[in-house]
């Protein structure tokens, strides 16, 4: 596709010397730039989710969280009741 852009002296000179650099012609440089740029903006389209991380007013009375023992047995017996002996 043949087109025309108008671009400020000092942009044009800047994108013609990193093509020149890269070992491209301008108009390769440019098209490579705005694939790249869409490309970008594509991966920025992230769907967003809520995470949950607890349910409730927080973590139960009386548990420590730094012992994960009685963290995992507490919501055992909250979940499946007092095991019988």
């Amino acid at each position: 596709m043949r087109t025309t852009i108008l671009l400020d002296d000092e942009l044009g000179a800047r994108l013609r010397a990193h093509a020149r650099k890269e070992g491209k012609s301008f108009s390769e440089y440019l098209a490579n730039a705005g694939r790249r740029a869409l490309e970008s903006e594509a991966e920025k389209r992230v769907e967003l989710f809520q995470l949950i991380t607890f349910r409730g007013e927080g973590a139960m009375e009386g548990i420590d969280l730094n012992k994960t023992g009685e963290l995992l047995a507490a919501e055992d017996l909250a979940t499946y009741g007092e095991v019988p002996r």
